[in-house]
């Protein structure tokens, strides 16, 4: 009996694995789900997680965002983690379990270790699109803020004025260690050297915040490797796995009778994005 946890937050993969406040637990036996529970955090963060899921005889960690010292935790534990997913839990699972639209040699070794962490990542617990990054190295960041625990309410824009995301909305503030990778970078850097009450307006370029589009990060398949594809329509997002078998989701961008295109980069690639930003505590 192999046993899976998911980050939860209502039927979806919760976005930043440190301030998930429920695990989806599934049972696995002979490559299929036989139960599964929701299981609450009761607030512990980050490491104290690990210790949650080794309690409970976790063996497959399923998360968005992670950061690097949660991840060499869940490690030492030996409980594999897969980073970088999003969407629907049970959908995860299954792709997990099933490997339904990665067989026949398509696992998308082109991506490599990105996914490991995920160019998605801790950014969606703030809303759909989200202001974190990856669990990826940041250039050295230097401030009064820098390795401390932050709190910030921000309202993020795009240039147009169109609202994209605010924890103003969700009533609670953004908690997140300041040069821990946790941040896209101009947020990172935005806050870094705050004073508690500040309040910043801040412009970021794409390689500031989600970086540009890859066009490796595009490519073309034949349908007939992928079981599954065939029921796939433009417009959809799908998983499929990485040379290290974790999942990432796509976007499906093409498709004919024969082949269908994917497109793996993040939804934000290529955006300026605005950012009003306040710093509410710093521990």
């Amino acid at each position: 009996m192999k046993r899976i946890a998911v980050t939860y937050d209502n039927g979806q993969i919760f976005q930043h694995f440190g301030r998930t406040e429920a695990f989806k637990v599934y049972e696995v036996e002979d490559g299929k789900v036989v139960s599964s529970e929701v299981m609450e955090s009761n607030g512990v963060g980050h490491g104290a997680l690990a210790g949650l899921l080794a309690d409970h005889t976790i063996e497959v960690l399923i998360c968005g965002g992670i950061g690097g010292g949660a991840m060499a935790a869940l490690e030492e534990r030996g409980i594999e983690v897969c980073a970088g997913a999003e969407g629907d839990t049970d959908a995860a699972v299954e792709a997990y379990l099933k490997g339904e639209l990665a067989s026949a040699g398509v696992t998308c070794d082109h991506h490599g270790e990105g996914h490991t962490c995920g160019d998605h990542e801790e950014g969606h617990s703030c809303g759909d699109h989200g202001c974190h990054g990856g669990c990826g190295s940041h250039n050295t960041l230097e401030g009064r803020n820098v390795g401390k625990t932050v709190k910030t309410h921000y309202r993020g824009t795009f240039n147009n004025g169109e609202q994209f995301d605010s924890s103003y909305d969700r009533g609670e503030p953004l908690e997140f260690v300041c040069g821990a990778g946790m941040m896209i970078k101009g947020f990172d850097a935005a806050v870094a050297d705050m004073e508690v009450g500040q309040v910043v307006d801040v412009h970021l370029m794409p390689e500031e915040a989600y970086g540009l589009p890859d066009p490796q990060a595009i490519f073309t398949v034949e349908i007939a490797q992928m079981p599954g594809a065939e029921n796939l329509n433009v417009g959809e997002k799908a998983y499929l796995s990485n040379a290290y078998g974790q999942p990432f989701p796509v976007m499906v961008t093409a498709k004919d009778d024969t082949t269908i295109t994917f497109d793996a980069n993040h939804e934000m690639a290529g955006k300026e994005l605005n950012f009003r930003i306040e710093l509410v505590d710093v521990q």
